[in-house]
């Protein structure tokens, strides 16, 4: 299959074929789109972890940001940790997603606020393959012109998974859900506003060369799904990094570092405190925040902290 990529670390004079899975849109697509789910035994093993050291323990599950309603039940383990569990944390306050303030924010922050569009900041070769694949999804340019990058990206692969049956009901608003029900206290690793800044600056000075590839990694993204998602319902370390992970790390360093490392870094002191807190946390994040040599997992083991998986009750 192939695939265009481009080193995100500079700016490239062209789009470059690599022959390498098109596996880079999702961790792209709105920084949340690990998005792989089929019916798995309950009983088989699932990507859910626990991290221990002396007697505190902190579970911590990978998550997939949007669902199809065929997707449930999730697999026992997050609900064996779920009930271990004392509080919740996600990657952001789930609760505050539809708040007008925080979309007002959203939109301000994710479009042009200048003279600059779409047009404009696109070499003349990637506005036309836009504006044929809008075409072809019956959406009007004229509503995207004044997209950033990251917004173009987050709606059209949101468009591309809704045709393919996923909504918003991944494994974060499920949880996040349960536990409002269930009065257990929620926390988040970082604000609403973080995340919202990463999208704004994806594709930032080299506009044209990170839409051509978005482009091109749609076209394929349906094989790619199909390609992770067993690798995600059970759980499958290695190859969540070997066919994810690397090659992100390989074709995209620049957006690998910001996504994903920095991200981990900026979480791990949070993570951490929690072993000092009395009872129990279960930590939910991306699944591509767990694996791979950067991943929350290694860096825990690297730490001293025992890593085992979680067994389904």
């Amino acid at each position: 299959m192939m695939n265009r990529y481009v080193k995100l670390s500079e700016k490239p004079a062209k789009v470059q074929r690599l022959k390498t899975p098109a596996h880079g849109l999702l961790r792209l697509s709105a920084a949340l789109l690990l998005l792989f789910a089929i019916a798995a035994p309950a009983q088989a093993d699932a990507p859910v972890w626990q991290a221990s050291k002396d007697e505190s323990v902190v579970y911590l599950g990978g998550t997939i940001h949007l669902l199809r309603s065929r997707d449930y039940p999730l697999p026992a383990a997050f609900e064996t940790a779920y009930q271990a569990s004392d509080r919740l944390f996600f990657e952001i306050d789930q609760s505050q997603m539809m708040d007008m303030a925080v979309q007002a924010r959203m939109m301000q922050q994710l479009t042009y606020q200048d003279e600059r569009t779409l047009q404009s900041v696109l070499d003349e070769s990637t506005y036309a393959a836009l504006t044929a694949h809008a075409e072809s999804a019956g959406l009007p340019m004229a509503m995207m012109q004044k997209f950033k990058p990251g917004m173009l990206l987050s709606t059209l692969s949101m468009i591309e998974f809704q045709r393919r049956g996923f909504t918003p009901q991944g494994v974060d608003a499920f949880f996040n859900t349960r536990a409002m029900g269930d009065g257990k206290p929620r926390g988040e690793l970082e604000t609403i506003d973080q995340q919202i800044a990463l999208l704004a600056g994806m594709g930032e000075g080299f506009e044209s060369e990170f839409v051509a590839y978005t482009l091109s990694d749609l076209e394929n993204v349906g094989e790619a799904i199909e390609e992770l998602v067993a690798a995600w319902r059970t759980g499958d370390r290695e190859t969540l990094a070997t066919t994810f992970i690397n090659p992100m790390l390989e074709e995209a360093p620049a957006l690998y570092d910001t996504m994903l490392v920095a991200r981990n870094n900026n979480w791990m002191p949070q993570i951490e405190a929690m072993f000092a807190e009395p009872g129990t946390e279960f930590v939910l994040v991306g699944a591509a925040h767990l694996v791979g040599e950067h991943g929350l997992l290694a860096m825990l083991s690297e730490r001293g902290y025992e890593i085992s998986r979680v067994d389904a009750d």
